[in-house]
């Protein structure tokens, strides 16, 4: 059988599923699909609904000619309502579109736009999330350019506010302040609102200061439940043995670096609420998403290992129980009204994210196929691997060969790709991406080893938070540990390594290559080249300074982030760089790859230097997803021969 040849045009027009909605009565399955890589001006993107049971094909809902996003199903299964920018590109309003006539409808036309929703029992009030509109002070500032940015001033957080959608009314409650409305979620079967709020629509300090709150809808009377842990989401209700409680997903406090932890709620009738109560002390694996099932016990998705399993909250105890598992990566959970049925995008070795559905207790059946082209690409062989760290810690990972090539035609050339976080993992998915990633160096010939150092996801808080101000350390020992293994076995050729990554991946090519120089090559993909700079910088300003271990501003220095921050040892650095970054990244600007470049310059390393115009931290358009893949095969071509 002739095998299709893996393009660059193949992996960014590739179509992703996200944003899954399975219906209250468990009938149907509401999903956006968009396609990898940008190709206008403003994204794109389709809403469709397919049988769960897979007795009728998936049918598209909307053009795709506009940005349409956040699908959730009205209380009778019969409808949708979504956010889309089509009445004006890059502004979101809330739209409805009937399940079976396919008729859509504009609901809102809020000034400004809308960032969230949440249809409610009674099917004539709807959440609406958004911020004030602009004032005419407002317009005359941004007319006559009289703009001054006060910092603290002209806020504009995003509020509750219910619509009426029978006659268009909006009302907003006198509700949590100033405070920003980030999370909304209903109590089954009554008008009470939980909301998850910041103290400022600013990831920092927002992120590290939530709070609860309840609203009731009917009277708009409000209480106040107090703080929430620092990166707080996932909120939902859950009846438990004493009555209902709120369950979220954060940081295990008191950490700001680590893994997530359920924490448990109790919210009585009257006074204040119960204490945070984490229920996956001690697990050894890491929850990533709660799901609400208005029935019972909410969902868990768990990243364990290299696979996905789901759990469920235990009323009887403080442990979760596994109900399921699934080979590979899960993600987009979602479930019905009672939580006996599931849906989620599911991706294994050799198989994209595609739409999966079924009971919650398995197995689940593929509903989609949006990756025909690549069913004839000849794929490298994925292998996982287990391997022990210097200091005893188990660790695993995944190999993968050349296409078409087996561990006996090796010694090959070698290249390590570190997942961004630190908080992320590699798990048994494919591995095939518009940044550098295992599957598109493996088909041009290269074995690619993609390790899961300590500070990832999978393996519970206790392995996560061991790069708290440690980043670059263990983690890097954990990474030569893994190359030093597949070089011993034959796999891998001493003499043609290469290693690179996006993000924490980034900084991780950037250290290592200051650590050795046994690296012929390295690709920096919108890494960080110092600690200290990015608490100073980057909108997640209190995370970075918890993985640095230290702020500029504390003191005279040296510092402890002076020590893990690759700029540091620049000089020492005889490996060709390849620095990628996005212009416009606020999660690492790009002064981190600028302070690399111009390191590198003065010491007359070899390397190139480009940065993607009107690209944040992920790189969205077309063309330059092209120019990724294929400027990063071509460093490793070059110096890996």
């Amino acid at each position: 059988m002739d095998r299709a040849q893996l393009t660059a045009e193949m992996v960014v027009d590739g179509r992703v599923p996200r944003a899954l909605a399975l219906s209250p009565d468990g009938k149907w399955v509401a999903y956006v699909v968009a396609p990898v890589g940008q190709a206008g001006v403003h994204p794109v993107s389709e809403l469709w609904a397919a049988a769960a049971d897979g007795t009728a094909p998936p049918r598209r809902l909307t053009s795709g000619e506009a940005y349409d996003s956040a699908p959730r199903w009205t209380g009778d299964s019969t409808a949708l309502y979504f956010l889309s920018d089509r009445a004006e590109r890059g502004t979101a309003q809330l739209h409805r579109v009937g399940l079976f006539d396919g008729v859509v409808r504009a609901v809102t036309s809020w000034a400004g736009g809308v960032s969230g929703h949440l249809p409610l029992a009674d099917p004539d009030l709807v959440v609406v999330i958004a911020p004030d509109p602009p004032s005419d002070e407002d317009r005359r500032r941004e007319r006559e350019r009289d703009d001054a940015r006060v910092w603290g001033e002209r806020v504009r957080p995003d509020r509750l506010r219910l619509l009426d959608v029978r006659g268009g009314e909006v009302r907003t409650p006198d509700a949590f302040g100033d405070r920003h409305v980030v999370e909304v979620v209903r109590r089954p079967g009554d008008g009470i609102l939980a909301a998850l709020t910041w103290s400022t629509p600013d990831v920092d300090p927002g992120l590290v200061e939530p709070a609860l709150h309840l609203l009731d809808s009917h009277t708009g009377v409000t209480r106040d439940l107090g703080p929430a842990a620092a990166g707080a989401s996932s909120l939902v209700w859950w009846p438990a043995r004493d009555g209902w409680h709120l369950a979220y997903l954060a940081k295990t406090p008191p950490a700001l670096v680590g893994g997530h932890a359920v924490l448990d709620v109790a919210v009585p009738a009257s006074g204040p609420a119960g204490g945070h109560r984490n229920l996956t002390a001690g697990m050894t694996a890491c929850p990533s998403d709660l799901v609400q099932v208005d029935t019972g016990p909410p969902l868990v998705l768990v990243a364990d290992g290299l696979d996905t399993a789901i759990h469920r909250l235990d009323p009887a105890g403080p442990n979760l129980v596994e109900v399921s598992r699934m080979d590979g990566l899960a993600t987009s959970l979602t479930t019905n009204r009672d939580g006996a049925a599931i849906a989620a995008v599911v991706s294994t070795s050799y198989e994209p994210g595609n739409v999966h559905a079924g009971p919650t207790s398995g197995p689940l059946a593929r509903l989609t196929d949006l990756g025909p082209e690549l069913r004839d690409v000849r794929w490298g062989v994925q292998e996982r691997l287990s391997y022990k760290a210097f200091d005893g810690l188990a660790l695993d990972g995944l190999l993968i060969l050349p296409a078409g090539r087996s561990r006996a035609d090796g010694p090959f050339p070698l290249v390590t790709i570190v997942h961004g976080g630190p908080y992320d993992r590699h798990a048994d998915r494919l591995m095939l991406n518009w940044h550098p990633s295992g599957q598109w160096l493996a088909t041009a010939g290269y074995a690619v080893f993609l390790p899961n150092p300590r500070g990832g996801r999978g393996h519970g808080h206790d392995f996560a938070v061991r790069v708290a101000g440690a980043v670059g350390l263990d983690e890097w020992t954990d990474i030569r540990a893994g190359i030093d293994m597949l070089v011993a076995s034959g796999v891998a050729d001493p003499d043609r390594l290469g290693i690179g990554g996006w993000s924490h991946g980034g900084f991780m090519a950037a250290w290592a290559v200051g650590q050795t120089d046994r690296f012929k090559a390295a690709v920096m993909g919108a890494g960080i080249s110092d600690w200290g700079m990015l608490a100073a910088t980057g909108e997640e300003g209190r995370f970075e300074s918890a993985l640095g271990g230290s702020s500029g501003w504390e003191g005279t220095g040296p510092h402890r982030h002076d020590r893990l921050s690759p700029i540091s040892y620049a000089s020492r650095v005889r490996t060709p760089v390849l620095i990628l970054h996005g212009e416009n990244d606020t999660n690492v600007p790009v002064s981190q790859a600028e302070f690399f470049y111009r390191a590198l310059r003065g010491f007359g390393v070899e390397h190139t230097y480009v940065v993607y115009p009107r690209e944040g931290h992920s790189i969205r358009e077309r063309n330059h997803q092209l120019d990724v893949l294929r400027r990063t095969r071509a460093w490793f071509d070059r110096w890996l021969g």
